[in-house]
């Protein structure tokens, strides 16, 4: 879930949440979103801050940077859902390859009246495989903070001549969306 935060301070709200609050789902699974609802509890307009809260009870604070728009909108009530992908992979390559381009992240802002958008990016990094499923066809990787993803392959031929073990380069996508109701 690091991309989760990176991806809304990169839509200029800086995070101040760990790794489990807010009704945080477990990392995605092959073609799923992992998806986290809260309630806005409070807000604090001149200082551009939002307090959330999960059906659990947890709670969490976030500081909107200048880029949100339309931050005068929010209510108390309001509901903010944030639903996270990281989707196919579409480049393997043997390590040491030099990694595909890393795409800037694109913002792209909801329309209507309340702030939210959606915000993607491709990654490239080296990984290594942990599981090859050529039925699926995914693959799940290691990567080198320890982190194990499951993902999609695009084109099923990238995982001709891999095994268990491969160290790979590996470019997929990520993409985060925030909507408030």
């Amino acid at each position: 879930m690091k991309f989760l935060y990176a991806a809304a301070a990169l839509l200029s709200l800086s995070v101040c949440l760990p790794a489990t609050s807010i009704g945080q789902t477990s990392p995605p699974a092959v073609g799923a979103t992992a998806q986290l609802t809260a309630k806005i509890v409070a807000i604090d307009y001149d200082n551009r801050i939002v307090t959330l809260q999960d059906a659990q009870g947890n709670v969490s604070t976030i500081k909107a940077g200048a880029g949100v728009t339309r931050f005068a909108a929010l209510k108390v009530g309001d509901t903010v859902t944030f639903q996270y992908a990281e989707s196919i992979a579409y480049a393997i390559a043997p390590a040491g390859t030099a990694p595909a381009p890393q795409s800037t992240p694109m913002v792209t802002r909801a329309p209507g009246d309340k702030p939210g958008g959606t915000i993607s990016q491709t990654v490239s990094a080296q990984v290594t495989i942990q599981a090859i499923d050529a039925a699926a066809p995914s693959i799940t990787v290691k990567t080198a903070d320890g982190h194990v993803i499951t993902m999609l392959v695009n084109n099923p031929a990238n995982l001709s001549g891999l095994k268990v073990g491969d160290v790979v380069q590996i470019t997929y996508t990520q993409a985060l969306m925030i909507t408030v109701q």
